[in-house]
């Protein structure tokens, strides 16, 4: 005998939809109605299991099956059907954090599918103690929304409320998420808002997602602003709330912003911070909202009782560009502001937060950004770091920093990050300089974008000088494959010695508050520009790094206490000066003034 399960309501918003939507429920169909209360959404009521039915619609004389937009499930991947999901079934075993934000804490950037050979949740739970001992406080997942195929950076995904089935599904994030809670660690979750992937996205058969009205590099832009754009707003905010409720996740981080155009009166960033600082209130948790954005605005991080849109913190690339210049010397694209006077750079960055603003950008050829008041904005509202995910996999080889640097400015650049005013994040495998590129993958099913996407890749860096043959093939599996990350390299040399260095930075973050202090304006940086040395001054503490390839005598300011840390052969104190080995770093404490 066929269980007999409970009747539920099944809502649908399908303004497109002109005369009838069929809903489909394990095979039995069922008609819908219209609510005459809410134009454009459609209603049914129907027998099906909490966990486990499968179902679909069908839009007027369509005969196909679409999945549900707000679909908690795909376990076919984005054309099949959805699959209801009970997360009141899920048992957790570890509370939810509450009390201190991640903010000032380090961030750990990680992609499911090649932190581990397994490329799953489960096994990337199983990987957690490293980042304990490492010293993280937060793990940031790179998006887990289902994509087509296997394997992807996931920045490609749809179905906004779903888990990609190979990583493990909901209950493999349910899972991840809660061995992370046990170990101390929160998660944070990156979701994109400013567009879905061009395959598996079914929106636009249901109402105005998209409006031709602005565009973006994806194309129409979604829609936020035209006729419509209300249920949009809600879907967006809807999938973020799901997030932060059903999985427990800490917080998300939301994909270029900037992207997200918005001419209405109440910005929808602030309509989604507002909403979820309303879920934090009522459920006692810190849940930011970390935005990715190229504008250099401050207002995206000022308090919304302030004019601002309330994020609570955002990406910095000027830091980033000015660190990766000053260690590699490259100065093509992007990079060739910040690489005329890097220790400049750097020095402006740690003290103003950015490079850029209102300043002259050549890459741009205009000015860009706007100036942040260093007294009024804490520097944990910028997240500073030395790798990303975008930083590495954007180069035409996916070639991360380390395949051209030797241990000490490494070591140097990590000294900088981690004993900045910013919350520092590091990209998985960066903390031991792991060899493995980190490349472009994709798996599109569709044979026509797949050589889309391949020859343009392609022709994208051949622009910049690059052949090619030399430039991976994103449909390979193989660009997958070596992409994942090599457990062996952390127990080898060099990477030992550079994966300590990583542990002790952390360690003395936590230890001693001042190399934590957000206060940008208590920040001060001594540096020689030909010289190839800069001091950086936290109170009685210095980072101080040589990226020279000869000694250097730098100055601290004050007479040398002890030193707490140091990379590559030890430095010589004498009195207010500390002269360093070639590529080396240290990290000491000063005496206090008489």
């Amino acid at each position: 005998m066929t269980p007999r399960h409970p009747v539920r309501r099944f809502e649908l918003w399908a303004p497109a939809a002109r005369d009838r939507v069929e809903l489909d429920v394990d095979g039995a169909r069922h008609a819908m109605r219209r609510d005459p209360d809410r134009p454009g959404w459609w209603l049914a009521d129907a027998p099906a299991d909490p966990g486990g039915s499968r179902y679909g619609f069908r839009l007027d004389d369509d005969p196909a099956l679409l999945p549900d937009p707000r679909s908690p499930r795909q376990p076919q991947g984005p054309d099949g059907p959805s699959q209801l999901v009970d997360h009141d079934a899920f048992t957790w075993t570890a509370p939810a954090p509450v009390g201190r934000p991640p903010l000032g804490g380090a961030v750990y950037e990680l992609h499911v599918g090649t932190f581990t050979p397994e490329g799953t949740f489960d096994a990337a739970a199983a990987r957690l103690g490293h980042l304990v001992d490492l010293g993280v406080d937060t793990v940031e997942l790179m998006p887990v929304c289902p994509f087509p195929g296997e394997h992807g950076w996931g920045y490609d995904g749809v179905s906004l409320w779903a888990v990609h089935e190979p990583y493990g599904g909901p209950d493999g994030l349910k899972r991840f998420v809660d061995a992370a809670h046990r170990h101390g660690l929160r998660v944070l979750l990156d979701v994109v808002h400013n567009h879905l992937g061009p395959s598996g996205n079914y929106l636009p058969r249901f109402g105005p997602y998209f409006t031709e009205r602005h565009h973006t590099p994806w194309g129409a832009a979604v829609n936020l602003d035209a006729p419509g754009s209300d249920e949009v707003r809600a879907y967006l905010i809807g999938s973020a709330l799901a997030w932060l409720r059903d999985y427990r996740l800490d917080g998300l981080r939301l994909d270029a912003v900037h992207a997200l155009v918005d001419t209405r009166a109440l910005h929808f960033l602030e309509e989604l911070a507002a909403a979820v600082d309303g879920l934090a209130a009522a459920t006692g948790r810190t849940l930011p909202l970390i935005g990715e954005s190229d504008l250099n605005d401050p207002r995206l991080t000022t308090p919304r009782a302030e004019g601002g849109l309330g994020l609570a913190a955002q990406w910095s690339d000027d830091f980033h560009h000015c660190l990766h210049a000053a260690l590699t010397g490259e100065a093509q694209g992007y990079y060739a502001d910040f690489a005329v006077r890097p220790l400049h750079g750097l020095a402006k960055t740690l003290t103003r937060g950015w490079f850029h603003d209102g300043t002259w950008s050549s890459f741009r050829e205009r000015s860009h950004g706007r100036p942040l008041d260093p007294r009024r904005t804490p520097g944990h509202r910028l997240l500073g770091y030395l790798q990303t995910h975008d930083q590495v996999g954007n180069r035409a080889t996916g070639d991360r920093i380390s395949a051209a640097l030797g241990p000490g400015p490494l070591a140097a650049g990590a000294a900088l990050v981690l004993t900045s005013p910013f919350t520092p994040m590091l990209f998985m495998g960066e903390e031991w300089g792991a060899r493995t590129p980190w490349q472009y993958f994709t798996d599109h099913q569709d044979p026509e974008l797949a050589r889309a996407v391949r020859e343009g890749r392609r022709g994208e860096f051949a622009d910049h000088g690059w052949a090619p043959e030399d430039v991976p093939d994103p449909q390979a599996r193989e660009t997958f494959l070596a992409s994942k990350l090599d457990w062996a390299e952390p127990g080898r040399p060099p990477h030992a010695a550079l994966l300590d260095w990583y542990r002790t930075l952390l360690a003395l973050r936590r230890a001693h508050p001042a190399l934590a202090d957000p206060q940008l304006a208590e920040v001060g940086v001594d540096y020689d520009e030909d010289q190839r040395w800069l001091v950086l001054h936290r109170g009685r503490y210095r980072t101080a790094v040589n990226l020279a390839d000869a000694e250097r005598t730098v100055p601290l300011g004050a007479p040398h206490r002890s030193t707490l840390a140091a990379f590559g052969a030890q430095p010589t104190a004498s009195g207010e000066q500390l002269t360093l080995p070639p590529g080396s770093a240290a990290v000491l404490l000063t005496a206090a003034p008489a």
